[in-house]
């Protein structure tokens, strides 16, 4: 197992696909953090809210990595469907080992995601409020937000890695990964608010401490998390061992 490890740890880091979609994290959570920092200056202004809740909104801007944590272990699968080097891999490793090898290592690299994450948190935290002359308050609730938002990226990594043995293929994979964080589980949470609380993206945002929607408590939402994953695990090792590898 531990070459199968190393082999994939190596592929992990092949390609421009981890900067890319690393560095599209960090755009897009610092351009939110940025907003969330300039919408509180004006509501500690208006005396609508306080210091506290704004460091809280610009930490938890970084959950938007957990998105991408996802799309990596996604292709991290289905670029070798794509390439056509599945069967290699397959052959040289073994179907069970190599599936939990690429499961281990997207978990590794979104870990590693997350703690990118949760620096750069507590960076814009002092640095964006700095700007607007605020100091931040770190509470146990911001320390707790950070570590949601760094085990949702943990998470999200072999769920997207799952998907990816599913669909087996990359831009499928992609576009799916895409929809249900984006379209989907957001939109069936405005139209069935009681039940989307179930829903993988949803309940991730209870694990950041989301706090705009009614949702389940963190320790709940791992639960279902953990379930999702099961799911998805069973049945990307169920196709992986029943179909036909190309």
């Amino acid at each position: 197992m531990s070459d199968a490890l190393r082999g994939e740890w190596a592929k992990a880091w092949s390609g421009r696909a981890w900067i890319m979609l690393l560095s599209f994290a960090v755009y897009m959570s610092l351009l939110t953090s940025f907003g969330y920092a300039s919408e509180g200056r004006d509501g500690i202004t208006a005396g609508t809210t306080d210091i506290s809740a704004v460091t809280d909104d610009v930490v938890r801007a970084w959950m938007m990595t957990f998105l991408l944590s996802s799309l990596f272990g996604a292709i991290a699968v289905s670029r070798e469907y794509t390439s056509g080097s599945i069967s290699r891999s397959v052959l040289l490793t073994g179907r069970r080992r190599l599936f939990v090898a690429k499961a281990t290592v997207s978990a590794a690299v979104g870990a590693l995601f997350g703690l990118v994450a949760i620096a750069l948190a507590v960076a814009s935290a002092w640095g964006l409020l700095g700007m607007y002359g605020l100091r931040p308050e770190w509470t146990t609730e911001t320390t707790l937000i950070a570590l949601g938002v760094f085990v949702c990226n943990v998470l999200a990594a072999p769920w997207g890695a799952f998907l990816g043995w599913i669909i087996r293929h990359q831009i499928g994979s992609v576009i799916a990964v895409m929809a249900m964080t984006l379209l989907v589980d957001p939109g069936l949470q405005r139209l069935v608010p009681g039940l989307s609380k179930y829903l993988l993206t949803i309940a991730m945002s209870a694990v950041y401490r989301d706090v705009n929607h009614d949702l389940l408590s963190p320790q709940a939402a791992l639960l279902v998390i953990a379930g999702w994953l099961a799911a998805a695990g069973f049945a990307g090792y169920r196709l992986l061992r029943t179909r036909d590898i190309t």
